[in-house]
């Protein structure tokens, strides 16, 4: 299958991760999967999911996104990943890694830390930064040059946010 700009149903299963088509009764992480250090952490979190019965997963760039999901837009799914849980509810950046703290069994020694009261701002920025900056993190710490196979690195690629 060529790549395009937009992933079908096929490419998350070809990924290795499930697929919400497959499994609709899961919450649904969605992710940049242009993103290497993003698709990494898709991976893991697939991993984590100790089980694997309590998630699945969607690229922010698959056409499916903006038909189930239209209250969030572009802009925001690249600002930030995004869960939606079984409840319909959005968890997006640091929320919805607090929120996976709490979903994923081996995330759980991580729930207390995350959830000091008073804490989640601090989070929330700190994702911000991670966030905006992860073409340069792709490139500086996982060998992603400012061409990656899709050619979407360098559309992102900026010098980090100081």
């Amino acid at each position: 299958m060529p790549a395009s700009d937009n992933t079908s149903a096929s490419s998350s299963a070809a990924g290795g991760l499930p697929d919400p088509d497959e499994y609709s009764d899961r919450d649904v992480v969605i992710y940049d999967g242009k993103c290497n250090a993003c698709s990494l952490a898709a991976r893991r979190m697939h991993q984590l999911d100790f089980g694997q019965q309590r998630l699945a997963f969607l690229s922010l760039h698959d056409e499916r996104v903006a038909e189930r999901y239209p209250d969030l837009n572009h802009d925001e799914l690249m600002a930030q990943m995004y869960v939606v849980d079984s409840n319909d509810n959005r968890h997006g950046g640091a929320d919805a890694v607090r929120y996976l703290s709490r979903r994923l069994p081996m995330l759980w020694p991580l729930a207390p830390l995350l959830h000091i009261p008073g804490s989640a701002n601090l989070w929330r920025k700190g994702y911000a930064v991670v966030a905006k900056n992860r073409y340069w993190i792709s490139k500086k710490f996982f060998g992603t040059k400012n061409e990656c196979e899709s050619g979407s690195c360098s559309i992102h690629y900026e010098d980090p946010v100081e």
